[in-house]
């Protein structure tokens, strides 16, 4: 199992290592059968929001974005599971609105964006509440904390 990290933005500093760990903590705590490949991409508003309107067909930045793999297409042959997109201009606003940390912030947007890779959905009520409970159960088992409601 492995999480590649690539940062393609110079806004917001974060040690990607930790990024790293919570993925494959979150994987490991899910249970998900190894070997198995995620990539993570560290962007800003401007990158972001060309995929939200390219994918999603909404002309404005969001936070996190995921894009599962159809077939086998890891780095090394394995089976990826597909990208997590993260604006880290967005987590820094975020984080400040909700006055926690950044890391705090983007180990909920890793773990969500993952979640969508493994299946979760959140765009009807009964979705988003499993997919938000099944988040916060991460983030306490991870961070120590759970998840801010902000549904």
């Amino acid at each position: 199992m492995d999480v590649w990290i690539t940062n393609l933005q110079h806004k917001v500093s974060i040690e990607t290592s930790f990024i790293r760990d919570v993925v494959m903590s979150a994987l490991r705590i899910e249970g998900h059968p190894q070997p198995t490949d995620v990539s993570v991409a560290l962007v800003d508003d401007a990158y972001i929001r060309v995929l939200n309107r390219e994918y999603r067909g909404v002309d404005q930045p969001t936070d996190v974005l995921a894009f599962p793999m159809e077939g086998d297409g890891g780095v090394r042959g394995e089976p990826a599971l597909g990208d997590i997109v993260i604006s880290l201009e967005r987590a820094r606003e975020q984080a400040r609105q909700f006055n926690h940390p950044i890391r705090h912030e983007v180990a909920l947007l890793a773990v969500h964006g993952l979640l969508h890779l493994l299946g979760y959905e959140d765009d009807t009520e009964v979705g988003a509440s499993a997919m938000w409970s099944k988040q916060k159960e991460l983030l306490e088992k991870i961070l120590g904390t759970g998840a801010r409601e902000r549904r």
